[in-house]
């Protein structure tokens, strides 16, 4: 028997933190179910150590990018195979995969069209780099890896398909109309897709086996993916600053997302692009001066000396608060003002407020509008870039 938990890398950590909580004690209360499947496992799990055997049998797999973290061994294993074989099982006719699923855990029911066939909360992107993984390792039957590399290929030219000329990705495709059109970097969406693409045109390891053309059109993507990033840098009185969470697929000016999410300078999706331009391992002027400017705006929007708290309030509801906290790290709103520079706070009504503690308690609690991720970015890995520079 294979679990599966889902944790997309969009939740924010204490969301990610909650689910956990709630899935182990789902757990606990199915012990016996999950001693049965260690009975039906038979022979296999013999051999093992009691204690191995319960640990095994009790500890799920979680299907987010850390699943990829594995050994390689790991890919040519049993459990492995049988997860690739659920993998293919979700894949839609376009080619693409759902988001907010267990794709560890066999499909019951079906899939629902408004949450598939996207690059939202790792979907797509993660199932790729699964099965490349399971195919490099060399497992299983002639039959079931010629079904992961058609599922692989099938999954790859949806990729390619999906990307706009300019070089931006939707976040559904086909298109949907609305925000949902618009260049996604909302939670790192394009960044993975950038990633992946990039590794899969290296032609190493474990994408040896993708085909010369495919290698080559990817590579004509991440080209053109990062000029889209270089265009939609947000530029302020002729400064480069950051970038906004998705930007408009026509005019690629900074657009709305949900009715919460304003067009803004973004203090988290803009860390995951930083970081990706810092990773081109022979950056022109013009991807330079772009980690530069946006390296500036980070230390001048930093926001010391709070902290954000999570309590529950008189009426027993979870609630979060700003905590003025001297000792603190510095943190980063999720908006700022493309006006004023300052942060800014939306709920539903999307009436932009300044503080957070102005918005309907649903929204504080469930989303998460102070980041801290830019401090490793200014302390570790900018520094680190500007010596692989000089050296």
């Amino acid at each position: 028997m294979v679990t599966g938990v889902y944790s997309p890398g969009g939740l924010s950590a204490q969301k990610a933190k909650d689910r956990r909580e709630r899935v182990f004690d789902m757990i606990g209360r199915h012990s016996l179910a999950l001693a049965a499947a260690l009975m039906l496992a038979g022979p296999a799990c013999a051999s093992m150590p009691v204690a191995t055997q319960a640990a095994s049998a009790s500890a799920p797999v979680e299907w987010n990018a850390e699943i990829l973290r594995r050994d390689p061994a790991w890919f040519a294993s049993p459990q492995a195979i049988e997860i690739a074989g659920t993998v293919l099982t979700y894949q839609s006719a376009e080619g693409a995969w759902p988001k907010n699923r267990s794709l560890a855990v066999p499909l019951v029911g079906t899939i629902d069209p408004h949450a598939t066939n996207t690059i939202d909360n790792q979907a797509t992107t993660v199932p790729l780099a699964y099965l490349a993984r399971v195919i490099a390792a060399g497992g299983g039957t002639m039959a079931q890896r010629a079904a992961w590399t058609t599922s692989f290929n099938r999954g790859l030219d949806w990729l390619l398909q999906a990307q706009y000329p300019n070089g931006g990705w939707p976040q559904f495709y086909p298109l949907r109309s609305g925000y949902y059109d618009h260049v996604t970097f909302n939670d790192d969406a394009m960044v993975r897709t950038l990633n992946l693409l990039r590794e899969i045109q290296s032609g190493r390891a474990p994408y040896a086996f993708v085909d010369a053309g495919r290698r080559a059109s990817a590579a004509e993507a991440t080209r053109r993916g990062l000029d889209v990033i270089l265009k939609t840098q947000i530029r302020k009185d002729g400064v480069l600053t950051v970038w906004c969470a998705q930007h408009d697929e026509n005019t690629l000016e900074p657009a709305w997302a949900r009715r919460f999410e304003p067009p803004s300078y973004s203090g988290g999706e803009s860390v995951g692009i930083t970081r990706y331009l810092m990773s081109l391992p022979d950056p022109s002027p013009e991807v330079v001066a772009a980690v530069e400017g946006a390296v500036a705006w980070f230390r001048a929007a930093a926001i010391p000396g709070i902290r954000v708290e999570t309590f529950t309030d008189a009426e027993g509801h979870r609630d979060r608060r700003v905590v003025q906290d001297a000792a603190a790290g510095p943190l980063w709103a999720r908006f700022y003002s493309l006006d004023t520079g300052r942060p800014v706070f939306m709920g539903r009504e999307s009436v932009a407020k300044d503080t957070l503690a102005e918005i309907e308690r649903e929204r504080r609690a469930g989303y998460s509008y102070y980041v801290e991720t830019p401090a490793r970015l200014l302390e570790t890995d900018y520094p680190a870039w500007k010596r692989r520079l000089a050296g």
